[in-house]
């Protein structure tokens, strides 16, 4: 048992039984989720308003689908489907690769399949295929030396590659976090982690203050020196990656980004400097937030909202819907019943039975949780327009039934450690 997670399994023994045991079907894991989801179809329904060509009903329809999804799931045991994983990580590969072919672009983006029937976005599939993958090599070995890095960074270092350049700068975002949250969790020390991260702060210095590397890249070898017993090599390696890091930053700047997604990460510093075009976004949408006052304008009353002020609304800046029209009371709501689901799922983390099952809740409480905090501040802000949608409230079929699917798995996972303690 991993030290990190057989610590906090001795915690979560001590923890009381909650209504678990009353009917899986009525889980806070499980109605969380369906709640937000209503919520976000009434705001779908005020964005996009006449009834036959909103999105509303199909988006509430599609979380009831995937609330019985998940509840089924929850009856299947993960370790079932080990042997599922490998192939359906290749699977979602494959799928990737078929974006650059057959892929249909939408806003400057390639990231969809049609399927006839529907459209299909793989980026939201491989986030999960990625936790449970990942999930499953790190079950097999403690990471100690840098060797044993390889793997486990080869299996997101894949699909992250794909997706950046289809492009899809938020998703290649998720995956870089959840890779590091799992490593941590897997027992892997905080500072080669750091070291890991700390390659966004290094492209970000190459491209606005490159002087300030002559003292950034030498402190990461100095953090690489105090956290290994080959002090010497694994400096060395930590300074040669991320000058490797700043020497291909300009090239996937220039490459890997369309023009539009380079203002967005620009201008969000001064949205004024473009209102009509790269700012309009989140100038709009802090307009919408702050005139909800502190209990907002009612359902399905916001004139911001109704009058489409901002473009994809019912997607990425869902968040904004909700402000103006339900005010600072109605997202702080909100807000805690997101926590509330993130508490629960890292609760389920600590006391999986076993590892496997405690890394793939930790990776995907860890995908909900900073998709939440970027896209709250994105739309307040506090960040860069980088398209990552609020999980179970952005309209997209496609990531809301993965979503649920993740929530099926968490379940599964909670049941059986129930069972056993019971």
């Amino acid at each position: 048992m991993f030290k990190r997670i057989s610590l906090l399994n001795n915690r979560g023994f001590l923890q009381k039984k909650d209504n678990f045991n009353r009917g899986f079907l009525f889980s806070p894991l499980l109605i969380v989720p369906l709640f937000l989801v209503i919520i976000s179809g009434f705001l779908i329904k005020s964005i996009q308003g006449d009834f036959l060509v909103s999105n509303y009903l199909a988006h509430i329809l599609t979380g009831f689908l995937g609330y019985f999804l998940a509840f089924f799931i929850s009856y299947i045991p993960l370790e079932r489907l080990r042997k599922y994983v490998v192939p359906f990580y290749f699977c979602t590969l494959i799928s990737l690769l078929l974006i650059y072919f057959f892929g249909i672009s939408v806003s400057g983006a390639q990231r969809w399949l049609n399927l006839g029937i529907f459209s299909f976005q793989p980026s939201e599939v491989a986030k999960l295929s990625s936790v449970l993958t990942l999930a499953l090599v790190l079950d097999k070995k403690i990471i100690q030396t840098i060797r044993d890095l390889v793997l486990p960074l080869l299996v997101v270092v894949i699909p992250w590659l794909l997706i950046f350049f289809q492009p899809d700068l938020g998703t290649s975002l998720v995956l870089i976090v959840l890779t590091g949250v799992m490593l941590y969790w897997s027992q892997m020390p905080i500072e080669w982690i750091l070291i890991l991260v700390f390659c966004i702060i290094t492209s970000i210095l190459y491209l606005t203050l490159p002087n300030l590397l002559i003292f950034w890249i030498p402190a990461i070898g100095y953090l690489a020196y105090r956290s290994s017993k080959k002090k010497i090599i694994s400096s060395a390696l930590a300074i040669s990656f991320h000058l490797l890091v700043a020497k291909f930053t300009p090239i996937l700047w220039q490459y890997g980004l369309k023009e539009y997604q380079k203002d967005r990460l620009v201008l969000f510093l001064d949205p004024s400097r473009d209102p009509l075009g790269g700012g309009y976004h989140l100038i709009q949408s802090k307009i919408a937030i702050g005139s909800g006052g502190l209990f907002g304008t009612g359902l399905l009353q916001g004139k911001l909202t109704n009058l489409q002020f901002i473009p994809e609304q019912h997607t990425d800046f869902i968040f904004s819907a909700l402000g103006e029209e339900l005010g600072f009371v109605g997202c702080v709501i909100v807000l805690f019943l997101f926590f509330f689901l993130i508490k629960k799922l890292i609760n389920t983390a600590t006391i999986a039975r076993t590892n496997y099952e405690s890394l793939i809740v930790i990776g995907i409480a860890s995908t909900f949780l900073f998709q939440i905090i970027i896209n709250v501040f994105m739309t307040i802000g506090l960040g860069p327009v980088t398209g990552i949608p609020l999980p179970f409230m952005s309209y997209g079929r496609t990531s809301l039934v993965t979503n649920f699917i993740s929530i099926g798995f968490a379940l599964s996972i909670l049941k059986r450690s129930r069972s056993l303690r019971s």
